[in-house]
């Protein structure tokens, strides 16, 4: 169990416990935050409140996270596509709608089900038993390649490389608009949207620096096919860089419009290429993933307008 203590300012007082609770405590969303207060979870001065309650000077806030339960990940037989596996790590071309590892809501079916199954015994432990192997992840309804260690030796090695901005890491997207740029660099720091706990957004608070390079490869009426090269890796920074910038990506019901683009299920973007030193030979390798049925479906349904 987790237990955290606050004693309010003058300057948090009237505002209302959930909401100060959500922007005070980073690893804790709005809907969390209720939930602990529903479970009497969450006490002010030693007695359990509702979310609306409005904070007073001196009140003393006691917060009680109860330990996660522990998920059991079983070895699933999913058929997943590989593209290159050696003794050290593997290449997979992940489809849109598979999410990378088990939690809450998604105990199974999962690409980390899928590696258990293939490699038995043989992934790297350094992410702990919810993300064996995983190095780095995309999301959920982003396809393409993911990069899977199969050692720790070898886990750490291509984890240096993303620190060092060494590995190469490229996605196409379609977005909405004509964008004007050929090319352009985007930095803009990411970090935990302000409201809406489980978005990020570009913002000078509590962030981290996130590097895009972006490039133009063709523009159609009201879209545009993009290249991106992350040079950082934070969570969803293509789609928010792109969002913030005006042109979100196709199918984004996160950060797009409110009126999405159902065909698509889920945002037009894939990982095309991973590029990376291998951690034993030392030799650079690159690996392309096609651009898949969805998106090249959607290009040309762009093509015929």
């Amino acid at each position: 169990m987790e237990n955290y203590n606050f004693i309010i300012d003058a300057s948090s007082a009237g505002v209302r416990i959930d909401k100060w609770i959500t922007d005070n405590v980073d690893s804790l969303t709005r809907n969390a935050v209720q939930r602990l207060l529903e479970e009497k979870a969450v006490t002010v001065n030693g007695k359990a409140v509702s979310k609306n309650y409005k904070l007073r000077e001196n009140d003393s806030l006691s917060i009680d996270i109860p330990a996660p339960k522990e998920l059991v990940i079983e070895a699933q037989n999913i058929p997943i596509e590989i593209v290159y596996e050696d003794n050290d790590l593997l290449v997979v071309n992940k489809p849109k709608g598979m999410v990378v590892h088990p939690a809450p809501g998604n105990e199974d079916q999962t690409l980390v089900n899928a590696l258990m199954y293939h490699c038995k015994d043989s992934l790297s432990g350094i992410n702990g038993v919810i993300r064996p192997g995983i190095v780095h992840r995309i999301d959920k309804d982003t396809s393409g390649l993911l990069m899977v260690a199969k050692n720790d030796t070898a886990h750490l090695h291509l984890a240096e490389q993303i620190k060092e901005h060494s590995f190469k890491r490229i996605y196409e997207a379609v977005v909405y608009g004509n964008v004007k740029k050929d090319e352009q660099i985007i930095d803009l720091p990411i970090g935990r949207h302000p409201v809406d706990r489980k978005k990020m957004a570009v913002t000078a608070k509590n962030s981290r620096n996130a590097l895009t390079i972006a490039k133009v490869l063709q523009r159609y009426d009201g879209f545009t096919h993009m290249q991106f090269e992350l040079k950082t890796g934070r969570t969803h920074q293509i789609r928010v860089h792109m969002s913030y910038l005006g042109h979100p990506i196709a199918g984004d019901a996160v950060y797009g419009p409110k009126k999405v683009i159902t065909s698509l299920n889920g945002q037009c973007l894939h990982a095309r290429t991973l590029g990376f030193v291998h951690p034993s030979t030392g030799e650079y390798m690159e690996f392309t993933s096609d651009l898949p049925q969805y998106f090249t479906k959607f290009l040309s349904s762009l093509r015929s307008i």
